[in-house]
């Protein structure tokens, strides 16, 4: 696709603090103060730095606790003896006056000598906030150590930021890890749900290899250019895209506002396909993760009911607006009872997944409850909440609902809101907070788990659904209905869809809507 890509975390993003020259050209050494972004963490400064020694200082005490090391002719024995001096400090101040410098030797290629400083960073953060203060039962100091010595005979951009890969993978957490800057941008786009670019979703068609498009977003300049589902892409700006992944040439299609790209399509079938070229002005191009539509049905008395079908596909920044929108929209048509399908929704920005449970509920509830690295409990709770509506609600769910979707799905089932319908959900009870690092990468670290308000443990467990139900025609019923969002014909075929509209009936006789 030319706008998302990859999985999506429960996370909060964060901006990289500014950090100081670190190379020293003379001892071939860099000290590097490793930055504090949390609450409660203590400002960090770099210190002076003699040929032969690395040294720390905690601030206010006025106090320095030098580590010395010889640096031998040969450079890297001597150095990577001593690669990574670790100065923690502990020098008699007090612990939020702690000060942290890490002196490492200086690799000769520059790409290399960058990734080292991303290396320090991130390892920082991690020793700061990774949920697991043991590191799962290693010594993270050392670790820095033995990694900056396999960093420093590398020569290449990509080889260095597999060492910090490997790094992390030790925590024995997949959820935290490194992206490059390019796969960030990229994430970036997916949350914050705006890009700029030409409005096209391309992937690359199996069987052949080729780079197809999916769709056009509606009114966008590629729309506009007369670009259609299955039309073929050969060219952009003149180069040829074989070989290339739906990521790499949408990356070709992005492009700053205003500016122009020229594309190459092969359009219409084999027998009687031909070539043209487009000129498309890019723009900012709005992506929405939420789809709707009213389900209408008549009885034989000629009563018509109106359920409203909201299906949000990512918990990106416009999340909520745009829920909160489309419900008010159908209040004012009438709409009697409402399907939030959050199933295959991989989660995303947990503010975004708390502000729409707060669209559904009223009063000082409790959304979700976090758990820290010391393991002290948080509840988060509403603020003198009111919900749009107290029609009746039903949520569906599957094993593809996961993090934000599973904080979102438990805050409205234990706090009495909605019937949840489908399969047991994917289990990942964790938080990660993302960090933009200085080089453009970003870190993604697991720093906190939750338990939906009823204290249920959703890590690797999931939520059991209070409705089973199998999902016969799922994946060509939603195909069908995300191509045409106006007809709501084609969900009729989704048994789920069926069950959700059975329990809302069931409500209705209960009493549930006020």
């Amino acid at each position: 696709m030319e706008s998302l890509i990859g999985a999506k975390p429960d996370l909060a993003l964060r901006r990289p603090a500014p950090l100081s020259r670190f190379s020293n050209p003379v001892s071939g050494t860099g000290v590097f103060p490793v930055p504090r972004r949390f609450i409660g963490g203590s400002k960090l400064r770099a210190v002076p730095e003699k040929q032969s020694e690395s040294r720390c200082e905690v601030e206010g005490s006025g106090r320095t606790s030098p580590w010395l090391w010889e640096k031998a002719a040969s450079g890297f024995a001597a150095a990577a003896a001593a690669a990574a001096v670790v100065c923690a400090c502990g020098c008699d101040a007090p612990a939020l006056a702690e000060s942290l410098t890490v002196a490492f030797p200086v690799s000769r290629a520059r790409e290399v000598n960058t990734v080292q400083r991303t290396l320090v960073e991130a390892w920082g953060l991690i020793r700061e906030t990774f949920i697991d203060p043991t590191f799962n039962h290693q010594d993270w100091d050392l670790k820095l150590q033995q990694t900056m010595v396999e960093m420093f005979p590398l020569k290449s951009e990509d080889a260095a930021y597999s060492k910090i890969s490997g790094m992390l993978a030790t925590l024995g957490d997949p959820f935290t890890r490194i992206i490059s800057p390019k796969e960030y941008q990229s994430f970036r786009i997916g949350s914050d749900g705006n890009l700029q670019g030409v409005g096209l979703f391309i992937n690359v068609e199996p069987k052949s290899g080729n780079l197809v498009v999916l769709s056009c977003i509606d009114g966008s300049p590629a729309d506009r250019a007369g670009i259609h589902e299955g039309d073929e892409l050969i060219e952009i700006d003149g180069e040829q895209v074989t070989g290339l992944d739906s990521e790499a040439a949408a990356r070709k299609l992005r492009g700053r506002v205003g500016s122009t790209v020229r594309v190459k399509l092969l359009t219409g079938e084999q027998s009687g396909s031909e070539l043209r070229e487009v000129q498309i002005s890019r723009e900012v191009i709005k992506l929405s993760p939420l789809s709707s539509t009213v389900i209408r049905h008549k009885s034989n008395d000629g009563y018509e009911s109106k359920i409203g079908y909201v299906r949000l596909s990512a918990f990106s920044q416009n999340a909520a607006t745009e829920m909160e929108n489309v419900i008010q929209q159908m209040e004012d048509e009438g709409v009697q009872s409402y399907i939030l399908d959050l199933r295959n929704n991989p989660g995303g920005l947990v503010k975004a997944g708390l502000d729409v449970a707060q669209i559904w509920l009223d009063g000082d509830e409790t959304l979700v409850n976090t758990i820290d690295r010391e393991g002290n409990m948080l509840p988060i709770n509403m603020v003198d909440g009111h919900a749009l509506t107290h029609d009746p609600l039903v949520v569906l769910v599957n094993e593809g609902s996961a993090s934000a979707s599973e904080i979102l799905a438990g805050a409205l089932h234990d706090n009495g809101r909605a019937v949840l319908v489908g399969h047991r959900t994917f289990g990942k009870g964790k938080i990660q907070s993302v960090t933009e690092l200085n080089d453009g990468s970003a870190l993604f670290i697991t720093v906190a788990k939750y338990l939906s308000p009823a204290l249920h443990d959703i890590d690797q467990v999931g939520i059991n659904p209070d409705v089973q139900c199998t999902p016969d025609a799922l994946t060509s019923s939603l195909a069908s209905f995300l191509r045409d969002n106006n007809t709501a014909s084609t969900l009729e075929s989704d048994s789920c869809i069926m069950v959700a509209e059975h329990e809302l009936e069931v409500q209705k006789l209960k009493g549930t809507a006020s």
